[in-house]
């Protein structure tokens, strides 16, 4: 037999998806949608925790449960290729202008900056501590921004950690105004060139900080891309950038190439 709960939730995904609960409406009360579903407060909260680890809906202080269906998936391409093109950010809106690097998974489209991006000193959480080779809570320059396509809710949390030895090198690497081509062009330019890349890919919650700069629900998934540059001059990690993205937004897509021994028509020697 279905649990009570379940059937709730089916039935409030449903009143969503249909559209009987627009996007950025609030649910009625979990008081009111007790005495109507005929049944107690707890079982319609877990009825509601199902649906916000699904990203319909999220709770809002002052609010209560709001609905955030529906929301754009986005591909994204885990090529391997890292280019420079003719990007820059104004009033918070990408476009042409000074050289930058591009990373696997870029779109090609104008891109915003929710609030303004921020440079401190913090304490690096124990991931960061370990990707840069640094005691647990060593403080690092971080550098924070929230991002997305242009028009549409926060997308992406993007945090770049920066090695004490780069912010050495390259203390314009540390500051608000990086210049044309940003903190990685000083990194480079200060002996740490050519960076080389690894990308880390993997799911979990958020955190309550990023949940709330994400418009997300604690209990909703999210994507870690972590990228590690290690630098040239050291050939040890030189920064590391985390972009925390919410999974129910993004599929990532990864082209697979044949080997060798797997080319059609098989020829002798390759099966």
């Amino acid at each position: 037999m279905t649990a009570r709960y379940r059937i709730i939730a089916d039935d409030l995904r449903r009143r969503i998806t249909e559209g009987e609960y627009q996007t950025g409406a609030s649910l009625p009360s979990q008081a009111i949608l007790a005495a109507s579903y005929k049944t107690t407060r707890s079982v319609v909260s877990e009825a509601v925790r199902v649906l916000e680890g699904e990203g319909l809906v999220r709770p809002v202080r002052r609010r209560g449960t709001v609905v955030q269906w529906p929301t754009v998936r986005r591909r994204i391409d885990r090529g391997t290729k890292v280019t420079r093109d003719a990007r820059y950010t104004a009033g918070g809106i990408t476009a042409p202008g000074a050289t930058g690097y591009n990373f696997p998974a870029a779109q090609a489209e104008a891109w915003q900056t929710h609030g303004r991006p921020r440079a401190s000193e913090e304490p690096c959480p124990a991931r960061i501590a370990e990707l840069l080779s640094l005691p647990p809570s060593a403080r690092v320059i971080r550098r924070r921004r929230v991002t997305s396509p242009v028009g549409e809710a926060p997308f992406q949390l993007v945090d770049s950690w920066i090695h004490p030895g780069g912010v050495t090198d390259a203390p314009r690497a540390a500051q608000a105004d990086t210049g044309h081509g940003g903190y990685l062009d000083r990194l480079e330019e200060a002996g740490h060139g050519p960076i080389s890349w690894t990308e880390y890919v993997r799911a979990r919650m958020p955190d309550p900080e990023e949940a709330d700069l994400l418009q997300i629900a604690i209990r909703a998934v999210v994507f870690e891309l972590t990228r590690v540059g290690t630098s040239a001059k050291t050939w040890t990690p030189v920064e590391v950038t985390m972009c925390v993205i919410p999974a129910d937004r993004a599929e990532i897509i990864i082209p697979l190439v044949r080997d060798r021994s797997a080319r059609w028509p098989r020829t002798e020697g390759n099966g």
